[in-house]
Protein backbone atom coordinates (compact mmCIF):
# COMPACT_ATOMS: atom_id res chain seq x y z
CA UNK A 1 0.00 0.00 0.00
CA UNK A 2 1.38 3.39 -1.05
CA UNK A 3 0.87 6.32 1.31
CA UNK A 4 0.42 9.60 -0.62
CA UNK A 5 3.20 12.19 -0.25
CA UNK A 6 0.87 14.83 1.30
CA UNK A 7 0.30 12.40 4.18
CA UNK A 8 4.08 12.17 4.70
CA UNK A 9 4.28 15.98 4.62
CA UNK A 10 1.63 16.19 7.33
CA UNK A 11 3.50 13.60 9.39
CA UNK A 12 6.72 15.61 9.03
CA UNK A 13 4.97 18.76 10.20
CA UNK A 14 3.12 17.08 13.07
CA UNK A 15 5.97 17.67 15.59
CA UNK A 16 5.84 21.39 14.75
CA UNK A 17 2.07 21.35 15.21
CA UNK A 18 2.54 19.60 18.56
CA UNK A 19 5.11 22.22 19.62
CA UNK A 20 2.77 25.07 18.65
CA UNK A 21 -0.13 23.40 20.46
CA UNK A 22 2.04 22.97 23.57
CA UNK A 23 2.97 26.65 23.41
CA UNK A 24 -0.65 27.75 23.08
CA UNK A 25 -1.81 25.52 25.94
CA UNK A 26 1.10 26.49 28.22
CA UNK A 27 2.69 23.05 28.05
CA UNK A 28 6.28 24.14 27.45
CA UNK A 29 7.30 23.71 31.07
CA UNK A 30 9.19 26.02 33.41
CA UNK A 31 11.80 26.93 30.77
CA UNK A 32 9.98 27.26 27.42
CA UNK A 33 13.10 28.30 25.49
CA UNK A 34 15.02 25.22 26.61
CA UNK A 35 11.98 23.06 25.81
CA UNK A 36 11.80 24.43 22.24
CA UNK A 37 15.54 24.02 21.69
CA UNK A 38 15.53 20.44 23.01
CA UNK A 39 12.33 19.46 21.20
CA UNK A 40 13.55 20.73 17.81
CA UNK A 41 16.99 19.17 18.34
CA UNK A 42 15.47 15.81 19.26
CA UNK A 43 13.33 15.81 16.13
CA UNK A 44 16.26 16.83 13.93
CA UNK A 45 18.29 13.89 15.27
CA UNK A 46 15.42 11.40 15.01
CA UNK A 47 14.73 12.44 11.42
CA UNK A 48 18.42 12.18 10.57
CA UNK A 49 18.44 8.62 11.88
CA UNK A 50 15.18 7.88 10.06
CA UNK A 51 16.66 9.15 6.79
CA UNK A 52 19.68 6.88 7.30
CA UNK A 53 17.34 3.95 8.09
CA UNK A 54 15.45 4.21 4.83
CA UNK A 55 18.09 2.49 2.65
CA UNK A 56 18.20 -0.66 4.83
CA UNK A 57 14.40 -0.71 5.06
CA UNK A 58 14.12 -0.36 1.26
CA UNK A 59 16.13 -3.58 0.90
CA UNK A 60 13.40 -5.56 2.68
CA UNK A 61 10.92 -7.45 0.46
CA UNK A 62 8.03 -5.22 -0.59
CA UNK A 63 9.58 -2.03 0.84
CA UNK A 64 11.48 -0.66 -2.17
CA UNK A 65 9.02 2.26 -2.55
CA UNK A 66 10.05 3.73 0.79
CA UNK A 67 13.30 4.96 -0.79
CA UNK A 68 11.45 7.95 -2.27
CA UNK A 69 10.89 9.23 1.29
CA UNK A 70 14.61 9.55 2.06
CA UNK A 71 14.89 13.07 0.62
CA UNK A 72 11.76 14.21 2.45
CA UNK A 73 13.06 12.82 5.76
CA UNK A 74 16.39 14.57 5.16
CA UNK A 75 14.69 17.88 4.41
CA UNK A 76 12.54 17.61 7.53
CA UNK A 77 15.71 16.82 9.49
CA UNK A 78 17.22 20.06 8.17
CA UNK A 79 14.01 21.96 8.91
CA UNK A 80 14.07 20.92 12.57
CA UNK A 81 17.84 21.48 12.77
CA UNK A 82 17.26 25.02 11.47
CA UNK A 83 14.50 25.52 14.03
CA UNK A 84 16.90 24.20 16.69
CA UNK A 85 19.66 26.62 15.67
CA UNK A 86 17.31 29.59 15.26
CA UNK A 87 15.73 28.92 18.66
CA UNK A 88 19.20 29.10 20.19
CA UNK A 89 20.23 32.24 18.24
CA UNK A 90 16.96 34.16 18.57
CA UNK A 91 15.15 32.97 21.70
CA UNK A 92 18.12 32.08 23.89
CA UNK A 93 20.79 34.56 22.77
CA UNK A 94 18.72 37.37 21.19
CA UNK A 95 21.36 37.63 18.43
CA UNK A 96 24.01 38.59 20.99
CA UNK A 97 26.96 37.67 18.75
CA UNK A 98 29.51 38.29 21.50
CA UNK A 99 27.72 35.82 23.79
CA UNK A 100 27.32 33.34 20.91
CA UNK A 101 31.04 33.60 20.16
CA UNK A 102 31.82 32.99 23.83
CA UNK A 103 29.55 29.90 23.76
CA UNK A 104 31.36 28.59 20.69
CA UNK A 105 34.69 28.90 22.52
CA UNK A 106 33.63 27.67 25.97
CA UNK A 107 30.95 25.05 25.27
CA UNK A 108 32.10 22.22 22.99
CA UNK A 109 28.56 20.97 22.44
CA UNK A 110 27.62 24.32 20.84
CA UNK A 111 30.63 24.14 18.50
CA UNK A 112 29.88 20.52 17.58
CA UNK A 113 26.20 21.31 17.03
CA UNK A 114 27.02 24.28 14.81
CA UNK A 115 29.48 22.12 12.84
CA UNK A 116 26.73 19.54 12.35
CA UNK A 117 24.43 22.21 10.97
CA UNK A 118 27.14 23.40 8.56
CA UNK A 119 27.50 19.83 7.23
CA UNK A 120 23.73 19.49 6.76
CA UNK A 121 23.41 22.82 4.95
CA UNK A 122 24.91 21.79 1.58
CA UNK A 123 22.90 18.56 1.70
CA UNK A 124 19.64 20.47 2.01
CA UNK A 125 20.62 23.02 -0.65
CA UNK A 126 21.58 20.32 -3.18
CA UNK A 127 18.67 17.96 -2.54
CA UNK A 128 16.59 19.01 -5.54
CA UNK A 129 16.49 17.13 -8.85
CA UNK A 130 18.10 20.14 -10.52
CA UNK A 131 21.13 19.96 -8.22
CA UNK A 132 21.35 16.20 -8.63
CA UNK A 133 21.53 16.74 -12.39
CA UNK A 134 24.03 19.63 -12.13
CA UNK A 135 26.39 17.82 -9.79
CA UNK A 136 26.16 14.46 -11.57
CA UNK A 137 28.35 11.82 -9.93
CA UNK A 138 29.68 14.41 -7.46
CA UNK A 139 26.22 14.67 -5.88
CA UNK A 140 26.60 11.25 -4.21
CA UNK A 141 30.06 12.14 -2.96
CA UNK A 142 28.78 15.41 -1.46
CA UNK A 143 25.90 13.62 0.23
CA UNK A 144 28.26 11.31 2.11
CA UNK A 145 28.58 14.33 4.44
CA UNK A 146 25.47 12.90 6.10
CA UNK A 147 27.68 10.33 7.88
CA UNK A 148 30.03 12.77 9.67
CA UNK A 149 26.99 14.99 10.31
CA UNK A 150 25.22 12.09 12.05
CA UNK A 151 28.32 11.27 14.11
CA UNK A 152 28.67 14.92 15.14
CA UNK A 153 24.95 15.10 15.99
CA UNK A 154 25.38 12.15 18.38
CA UNK A 155 28.51 13.77 19.85
CA UNK A 156 26.52 17.01 20.32
CA UNK A 157 23.86 15.04 22.19
CA UNK A 158 26.43 13.30 24.42
CA UNK A 159 28.27 16.54 25.22
CA UNK A 160 25.02 18.32 26.03
CA UNK A 161 23.77 15.57 28.35
CA UNK A 162 24.93 16.09 31.90
CA UNK A 163 23.81 12.98 33.77
CA UNK A 164 21.68 10.29 32.13
CA UNK A 165 23.47 9.09 29.00
CA UNK A 166 21.10 6.20 28.23
CA UNK A 167 19.18 7.99 25.47
CA UNK A 168 22.28 9.38 23.68
CA UNK A 169 23.82 5.90 23.95
CA UNK A 170 20.72 4.36 22.36
CA UNK A 171 20.94 6.86 19.49
CA UNK A 172 24.66 6.10 19.13
CA UNK A 173 23.94 2.37 19.00
CA UNK A 174 21.34 2.87 16.27
CA UNK A 175 23.77 5.02 14.29
CA UNK A 176 26.53 2.41 14.74
CA UNK A 177 24.18 -0.29 13.40
CA UNK A 178 23.22 1.86 10.40
CA UNK A 179 26.84 2.76 9.61
CA UNK A 180 27.86 -0.88 10.09
CA UNK A 181 25.14 -1.98 7.67
CA UNK A 182 26.31 0.59 5.13
CA UNK A 183 29.98 -0.41 5.53
CA UNK A 184 29.21 -4.14 5.26
CA UNK A 185 27.00 -3.61 2.22
CA UNK A 186 29.65 -1.51 0.47
CA UNK A 187 32.42 -4.03 1.25
CA UNK A 188 30.53 -7.18 0.28
CA UNK A 189 28.04 -6.02 -2.34
CA UNK A 190 28.84 -2.59 -3.74
CA UNK A 191 25.49 -1.62 -5.24
CA UNK A 192 24.32 1.97 -5.84
CA UNK A 193 21.86 3.56 -3.39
Amino acid sequence: MQIPQPVWLLLGLSPLARLIQSGISGGLGANPIEYIIRFSGDWALWLLLISLSISPIARLPGCRGVIRLRRLAGLFCFFYATLHLCSYLVLDKYFDWFDIGRDLRKRPYITVGFSTFLLLLPLAVTSSKGWIKRLGRHWGTLHTLVYPAAILAICHYFLMTKADWRLPALHALLLALLLGWRWRRNIFSPLPG
